[in-house]
Order: C-alpha cells, then sequence, then structure tokens
C-alpha cells in the first residue's frame, strides 16, 4: 500500500508526502532490478509504481485539488498540476499493457520517473506551501483522503470501487474475438477446399 494507511492521523500534506517518497523508492528499486536485469521483479515493480501513482492521482483530483483550487493564487497551479496528472496517466496507461522487454518499456518507466519527480518538485515547492498558509483545514482532508485512499486501494473493512473495464482492455477483447473469428473462418475454408 502506498504511504500511509488510513487509520494513521496524518494531515492532508503528511499523506501526500509520504506517498510521493514511497513511489521515488519504487523507481529506486525498479532502477536496481533492470541493472540485476530482473525481469519478473521488474514487471512487479512496474506494477506497483502504475497502480500506486494511479491512486494517488485519482484522491488528489477528488479532494486535494479541489479544496487548494479555491485559495487565490492557486488556480493556476492547479490547472498545471492537473495537466501533469494527464501526461502521467497517459504513460501509466502505455506502462500497463507492456511487459519488460517490450520496445521502449524502459524508456517509458524512466520517462515517467521524470514526470513525477518534476511534478512532485512542483507541488511540494508551490502548491502545498499555499495550502499550508490557507484556512483550509489539513487533518480533516488528510482523513478523507486516507479513507479514499483506502477504499480505492481495496483495503480490509471498505468498499472496493466497482470494477470496470477499461476502453483499452474492451477494445483488446474485440480484436481478439475479431481475430479469432478471421482464423476460425480461414480453416473452415481450407478444409472445404481439400
Amino acid at each position: 500500500m502506498l504511504g500511509m494507511q488510513s487509520n494513521d492521523a496524518a494531515d492532508a500534506l503528511e499523506l501526500l508526502k509520504k506517498d510521493h517518497e514511497t513511489v521515488e523508492d519504487l523507481f529506486d528499486q525498479f532502477e536496481d532490478a533492470k541493472e540485476s536485469e530482473n525481469d519478473e521483479e521488474m514487471a512487479s515493480l512496474a506494477a506497483s509504481i502504475c497502480s500506486a501513482l494511479t491512486v494517488h492521482a485519482q484522491i488528489e483530483e477528488e479532494l486535494f485539488y479541489p479544496a487548494i483550487r479555491k485559495l487565490p493564487e492557486a488556480d493556476d497551479m492547479v490547472d498545471e498540476a492537473a495537466v501533469e496528472h494527464q501526461s502521467i496517466k497517459d504513460l501509466v496507461t502505455q506502462i500497463e499493457a507492456m511487459r519488460p522487454g517490450d520496445d521502449l518499456f524502459e524508456a517509458k518507466i524512466k520517462v515517467l520517473s521524470e514526470y513525477v519527480k518534476h511534478h512532485v518538485k512542483e507541488e511540494e515547492g508551490e502548491i502545498f506551501p499555499e495550502a499550508k498558509d490557507s484556512d483550509v483545514d489539513l487533518e480533516a482532508l488528510g482523513k478523507k483522503l486516507a479513507a479514499r485512499k483506502a477504499e480505492l486501494a481495496g483495503e480490509p473493512g471498505t468498499e472496493p470501487p466497482p470494477a470496470r473495464k477499461s476502453s483499452t482492455a474492451t477494445k483488446r477483447h474485440a480484436r481478439a474475438s475479431s481475430r479469432a473469428k478471421t482464423s476460425t473462418r480461414s480453416t473452415t475454408r481450407k478444409k472445404k477446399s481439400s
């Protein structure tokens, strides 16, 4: 699980910083696995990175950014953070469809790491100070973030999010199904002509 457990008392900024540190550590572990050419570990770490970033982005977008957007001077910073999130999510989607050894797999993890480091630097250097100096109740917001994070991660005692297929998974299934039908038709035609 990324960062703090839902029953730990932490304000929103502490929780999000812990998440940032955890993801940075996962990227470091990925680099170690890459150096030792451990494909199984690289695949596992890539999945952990993608999962952690997906949950983290979602709680920020659902709860943290709306609370911060209300602050003077924060609107543009939150807009930039949202655009950065979209770039990160696009790369995550690509990586989730790949395996170690695929073309550009390691390069995409490296670029994702760089995007995340840039995003974290801006978030902790610009948005967090605005939040800290505001009247936003960071303790209450931290509890909401922790609860939502636990829910998304499917921790015991929480409702799991509803299962839904991604459009990419649906398209992949449709293509595979179409190829199977085409293959069956070709085989049937060959048998008839024999």
